[in-house]
């Protein structure tokens, strides 16, 4: 908007898993003075590709975050806050990516009035601010997980960094689905739908609350709207469990006549979320099951209600891979899978990453197993069974390690060998 408003030819540079809404509105916006160019899988990428490219055309390059201008601007949020909320005041809580937001707005409350709190939030896997603090220096991450994309940054900026480590209180960070249940919130709230990075802040204030009772007003900043429509599934399916109002399940029950109807006692009057069932086994029944809950406190007693009916119970709701895959696929017992190897991997989601994934998988070796799910610019997750023999072992460690798409070896997760494993 700047470079067409002031007759300025610019290029802008965004990674290639920048939501479709806002690579719109940068076109829209810029028009024909602005040239749009997607460079790479995040912001650090982005920047990479947007230096050569100053030094080939020999053009001015404008950081978003470490800049003193920059920085100041952002700073002036923090003028607004104090002239908005001139009484108690005990907490600003600011989103973090490379560090300009938090400075500006740190060293302008710190400036006017010091004894309020300012605390920077970050996504658990874009933690670079949080890391550089801890460690007293700048920290570059290998890799940075892009729910949260506006703040997925490698490296903090120097100046940002210098800033932060001065006037910053305190650093908090916050998981996928506690974000999901910020951005619920905020549409309760306000009718507004934000971005993840947009709901960062709020996430931050709400773990702070818990652990903080009474006090003054806390305050959040909701930083960007950025949201692309078919995230919002991922945000729904997960904003319960961030709040803590679905509890999941897997139950093992006798297959025999009355079970079910204990089983469904057990539950009493809570409200099914998900329920998924299939006859595999003469002796028992597996059930994976989501519950509705309105505490934390239930769940657990949901759990021993139905070990109290001598059934066996696994609590999956803070277990990644049933909250990703599992919920998605049981019953999916089969004898033919001899020899299966279960990996989870992650990959940037961009257009070709699935088919590029499938094209690097070992010729050799028969997936027996594969679930993957689109969740708009979030990483793309993948569940993949391989059926390799026990003496190809050490060639399927060769393999992993020159794919290199992070991968966790789910092959002895309990929930798996309990409800896919024959």
């Amino acid at each position: 908007l700047a470079a067409a408003r002031l007759g300025i030819r610019a290029t802008i540079v965004m990674p290639v898993t920048a939501p479709p809404v806002k690579v719109d509105a940068v076109r829209r916006l810029g028009g024909a003075m602005v040239e749009l160019l997607l460079a790479g899988d995040s912001y650090s990428d982005a920047q990479a590709a947007a230096a050569q490219l100053q030094a080939e055309r020999g053009a001015v390059f404008v950081h978003p975050f470490d800049d003193p201008a920059v920085i100041a601007g952002q700073g002036t949020i923090g003028l607004e806050i104090l002239r908005q909320h001139p009484g108690p005041l005990e907490a600003v809580f600011v989103p973090v990516g490379g560090g300009g937001l938090a400075a500006g707005v740190a060293a302008c409350i710190k400036a006017l009035r010091p004894e309020v709190r300012v605390i920077g939030v970050q996504a658990a896997d874009s933690d670079a601010m949080a890391r550089s603090l801890e460690a007293g220096e700048r920290v570059t991450l290998e890799e940075v997980g892009l729910f949260a994309d506006g703040t997925a940054v490698k490296q903090v900026g120097a100046p940002t960094f210098a800033l932060c480590q001065r006037h910053l209180d305190a650093m908090l960070r916050v998981d996928a689905d506690a974000i999901c249940a910020a951005i619920r919130d905020i549409h309760q709230d306000c009718r507004s739908v934000a971005e993840p990075a947009g709901a960062l802040a709020l996430a931050g204030l709400k773990q702070y609350a818990a652990a903080h009772a009474g006090g003054g007003a806390l305050v959040a900043i909701v930083s960007g709207a950025n949201m692309n429509f078919d995230r919002l599934r991922f945000v729904a399916e997960r904003a319960e469990l961030g709040e803590q109002r679905e509890a999941v399940f897997a139950v093992t029950i006798p297959e025999e006549r009355g079970s079910f109807r204990r089983f469904c006692a057990t539950l009493g009057r809570h409200a099914i979320t998900e329920f998924n069932y299939r006859i595999g086994d003469a002796r028992q029944a597996h059930i994976f099951v989501g519950v509705q809950i309105a505490r934390r406190g239930e769940r657990e007693a949901l759990a021993a209600a139905f070990r109290a009916q001598a059934f066996d119970v696994l609590d999956l709701t803070d277990d990644e891979l049933a909250k990703l895959h599992l919920r998605h696929m049981i019953g999916g017992r089969s004898p033919l899978a001899r020899d299966e190897r279960l990996y989870r991997f992650e990959f940037p989601e961009r257009p070709g990453a699935l088919t590029d994934f499938l094209g690097r998988l070992h010729p050799d070796w028969n997936v027996s197993l594969f679930h993957y799910r689109n969740h708009g610019a979030d990483h793309g997750r993948i569940l993949v069974g391989l059926q390799v023999p026990a003496t190809e072992l050490p060639l399927l460690r060769q393999f992993l390690a020159a794919l290199g798409y992070p991968h966790v070896d789910e092959s002895t997760h309990p929930a798996y060998r309990l409800l896919l494993r024959d």
